[in-house]
């Protein structure tokens, strides 16, 4: 029982954490909207440098952003390719959450990664005529005006709308718990004091932001679409390692059969989908796998990054697909035998 409730715990501290990561990048990325496009403008060698450093940007965002540029025509075959392998998805605000300076230094790692493997993409695209889809250079995608600072709708108080509330109240709890010690460490060392520090942050936020920026971006987007999912697959991998580990030899289980976990955390990466690859973040953070392992996972998936792309040219993502599943093998597997 109490190895359940420690399970249910951190999950819910690690949700909490990367709900605020990815509510302030998003938050920066509305405040900066329209910057990248315009530095897009200066060839190939920018494209591949800018779309990497998205990709590596945590959260999905910066993958969305890519395919934005990609189907309007402003990133190179190649460019797309290394943003995705720079790409980590929602996984990426647990790493840092579980192994900061690790995850600091694979993002660092994947950066490097995309810039050569986008590079190395283009020569193959050229070299065997793969032509992009041309179709996704003639989509018009909406950008509807957005902003993300307006104290004035406290005004409206007491008629805010419904998930304001349910975010106030929520926050509220959450503050309360982790004051109390009742969520998160039991005393008020610096997780505790950066925890309730960030949620203050995101209070100030959901009480300033207008309503369509509440609906749209925190409300839909990062609370239905992502929060949930990202509790469940964090709970469940912290379950299976933690009760795996203590009825069932599972580091002995990994460690005789390390290669062939090396050869499922690649192809799981090929999902398009944040949630699967978590399995493995728990599992290096465990110390159970080496970086190497973790790398090849990181370089084949890309969280949801491909999906908007999947509706524009089916195409163009296996191909992507394809190029990161090869790539994150040829790096990934001389690492791992060499033991990293």
């Amino acid at each position: 029982m109490n190895e359940l409730s420690s399970v249910v715990n951190h999950s819910v501290m690690i949700t909490i954490f990367v709900f605020v990561m990815m509510l302030l990048v998003d938050y920066i990325n509305v405040l900066t909207k329209g910057d990248m496009e315009k530095a897009l403008k200066g060839g190939r060698s920018r494209q591949y440098a800018i779309a990497s450093f998205l990709g590596a940007t945590p959260g999905c965002l910066g993958a969305f952003a890519n395919v934005s540029f990609y189907v309007h025509g402003l990133l190179s075959f190649g460019a797309i390719v290394g943003g995705m392998i720079a790409t980590s998805g929602d996984e990426a605000f647990v790493m840092l959450a579980l192994f900061p300076k690790e995850a600091v230094f694979l993002f660092a790692v994947l950066f490097i990664l995309g810039i050569i493997g986008a590079r190395i993409a283009d020569k193959a695209a050229s070299l065997f005529k793969i032509v992009p889809c041309q179709e996704c250079t003639l989509q018009k995608v909406h950008e509807e005006e957005c902003h993300c600072f307006e104290p004035e709708v406290l005004k409206k108080f007491p008629k805010l709308s419904l998930p304001r509330y349910a975010l106030f109240s929520s926050l509220f709890i959450l503050l309360v718990g982790i004051g109390m010690g009742i969520v998160g460490p039991q005393t008020w060392n610096w997780q505790r004091i950066t925890l309730f520090s960030l949620l203050l942050i995101t209070a100030f936020i959901v009480a300033t932001v207008p309503d369509h920026y509440l609906k749209e971006h925190i409300w839909k987007h990062i609370v239905k679409k992502h929060l949930w999912q990202v509790f469940l697959w964090t709970f469940f991998s912290l379950l299976f390692i933690t009760f795996g580990l203590q009825y069932w030899d599972l580091e002995g289980f990994i460690r005789a059969n390390m290669i062939l976990v090396f050869l499922i955390c690649a192809l799981v990466g090929i999902i398009p989908e944040s949630g699967p690859h978590m399995i493995f973040v728990m599992m290096f953070a465990n110390g159970l796998i080496p970086f190497s392992i973790l790398l090849t996972s990181s370089i084949v998936q890309d969280g949801h990054g491909m999906l908007p792309l999947f509706s524009y040219t089916v195409k163009d993502s296996v191909l992507i697909k394809l190029f990161n599943l090869l790539f994150a093998i040829v790096i990934g597997l001389p690492l791992f035998l060499l033991g990293f």
